[in-house]
């Protein structure tokens, strides 16, 4: 992973504390709906994912 991506992505943890849930949360509802209030994370290689931070944004209203 480059650190372009990295910096344009945030962890499940991160993005859990921008919206204001338990990180758990997130990644239940990613495993039923595949999302999280429309936002898709990309899915790596040691089953991480990682969550466009453009879109997290767009999510709470600061875009």
């Amino acid at each position: 992973m480059e650190n372009t991506e990295n910096k344009e992505s945030l962890t499940t943890r991160e993005y859990a504390a921008m919206v204001r849930v338990e990180s758990q949360t997130i990644r239940r509802a990613y495993c039923i709906n595949g999302h999280y209030l429309d936002v898709i994370p990309h899915k790596l290689k040691n089953k991480r994912l990682l969550w466009p931070k453009a879109d997290c944004l767009r999510v709470i209203g600061a875009v």
